[in-house]
């Protein structure tokens, strides 16, 4: 191999030694410092909300991993054709590697909980791909002639530093110590665990309780928050007469509660899976409103993650008597890291965008009037209550089933009202009452279930809800954004 392509390969090396020094100098400041994870928060931040729906609903919780590996592409190219560049001038080279700092520097010094050190990984990267570059292409000891010769050993053995680097960087800025310290945490009982709901055995239906490994994921954290237990205080200020703090232990210490309570993103199409049910565990977060002496005029609770990310609740949720937790644990368990670990809000009827913090450390007392937070900045509805929702779990789309009896079964939610109805209906026929489980509270989502003869032939299965009210889903479609889809979910089955 030798000209263009032993060139192209040396850009790579020099691209790869600056991205992997970055990210072991990351692990020792802080992984979101990392300019791959910094460039890409700041990309999550300027991408238009068409484009995060598209790759929300295309790729669920591998959103953020088609984001990196685009990312890498993106300068995996750029580095062969700058490595092409540098062998005419190298001066192409240094000045590529000084322009991927200076934006990885002012990418993660724009992130909200950057400090002055998140410049650091950049540099040091730059530094590294600089001092590679100049090992890699050598000046030709033939008089007379031009450009530069690459070291072709060389570049085999940067390559191979840049991976070794790599995985040490990934390693030592994973989740494995704070894994480790959630692994120690034992949760108290709660003093009032509240009641149990069971659900329908019915096979193709969701669970009634959704399984920590299989809850949905919906953050714009590209490299998880990392907080040890032993470091992390939560603050409630703002427009308090007593502005709080507590520890993890704080928390643990005082008189928990456990509740069944369905959450739901409002990004969620119709039919979609973003939404789960899970029993939380956690202190009452109108007791702690209550401690801080909330001022008048204090008409939204900010709730601000580790990594800086805000979401804006109406108080009245927060203290209208609803299950608003400051939840610890989840399923009987404390949080996982990739939903809040340590700490995170919960606030049934409300779309997680202005309820549902993660990496919870402060509850700022504000009005809607004086602050917009993450999502509202981006046009989506500053109030956001859960609309009426129903899904068909069984029969999965476009599948074959056989005639006869035939069940159709799903879940539907309408948290803080609760659902009363089902109908489901086939071909366009009159409505058929679907059978309900029993529910606990208005805050949990129900299980339906409808027995169907089904025929031979292609059919079209729909389904509505009603909630307590008397309110029924509307057969309008409309897109999530601003304040969540609306319309009846239907799947088109085959009986043969």
């Amino acid at each position: 191999m030798n000209g263009k392509p032993i060139a192209a390969l040396a850009g790579l090396a020099c691209a790869g030694v600056a991205v992997a020094a970055a990210q072991l100098a990351a692990a020792a400041v802080a992984p979101g410092s990392a300019p791959l994870a910094a460039v890409g928060a700041v990309m999550v931040d300027a991408t238009p909300e068409p484009v995060k729906a598209f790759a929300i609903r295309t790729f669920g919780f591998y959103d953020k991993l088609v984001l990196f590996i685009g990312i890498g592409l993106a300068l995996a190219a750029a580095a062969a054709l700058v490595g092409v560049l540098a062998r005419r001038r190298i001066a192409v080279g240094y000045t590529a590697l000084a322009l991927l700092g200076a934006t990885g520097a002012a990418a993660a010094l724009s992130r909200p909980a950057a400090a002055a050190a998140w410049v650091l990984p950049s540099l040091v990267g730059a530094a590294a791909g600089a001092l590679v570059l100049g090992l890699l292409y050598r000046r030709p000891q033939s008089i007379g002639a031009s450009g530069r010769v690459v070291d072709r050993r060389g570049v085999l053995l940067a390559l191979a530093g840049a991976g070794v680097m790599g995985a040490a960087g990934w390693r030592l800025g994973g989740t494995g110590e704070v894994e480790t310290a959630r692994g120690a945490v034992r949760l108290p009982e709660p003093v009032d665990a509240g009641p149990a709901g069971e659900g329908l055995d019915v096979e193709g239906l969701t669970s009634y309780l959704t399984p920590n490994a299989e809850f949905y994921r919906v953050d714009t954290a590209l490299v998880l928050p990392q907080v040890l237990p032993d470091d992390y205080t939560l603050r409630v200020t703002g427009r308090v007469d007593r502005p709080l703090e507590f520890s993890y232990r704080d928390l643990l210490d005082r008189d928990l509660v456990e509740r069944e309570i369905t959450i739901s993103c409002v990004s969620n199409e119709v039919g979609g899976t973003l939404a789960g049910n899970a029993r939380w565990l956690g202190v009452p977060l109108a007791e702690l409103l209550e401690e801080a002496g909330v001022q008048p005029g204090a008409d939204q609770v900010v709730g601000r993650s580790h990594d800086g990310w805000t979401a804006g609740t109406p108080h009245s949720a927060c203290t209208d008597g609803r299950d608003a937790l400051i939840a610890v644990g989840m399923n009987g368990e404390p949080l996982p890291i990739e939903h809040g670990f340590p700490v995170r809000m919960i606030v049934p009827g409300l779309y997680g965008y202005v309820s549902a913090t993660k990496w919870l450390v402060e509850i700022e007392l504000a009005s809607f009037a004086d602050f917009d937070p993450y999502w509202v900045r981006r046009d989506w509805a500053a109030e956001a209550p859960i609309k009426t929702f129903s899904r068909i779990d069984t029969p999965k789309p476009l599948k074959t089933i056989g005639t006869g009896r035939t069940a159709v079964a799903g879940v539907a939610w309408a948290q803080q009202r609760g659902i009363e109805r089902v109908e489901v209906r086939v071909d366009e026929g009159p409505w058929a009452d679907a059978e309900l489980a029993p529910v606990i509270g208005p805050d949990t989502w129900r299980q339906w279930l409808w027995e169907w003869d089904a025929e031979p032939g292609r059919h079209k299965l729909e389904a509505r809800a009603t909630d307590s009210v008397g309110d029924t889903q509307t057969a309008e479609r409309v897109t999530p954004f601003p304040d969540g889809a609306t319309g009846w979910h239907s799947v088109v089955v085959t009986a043969a």
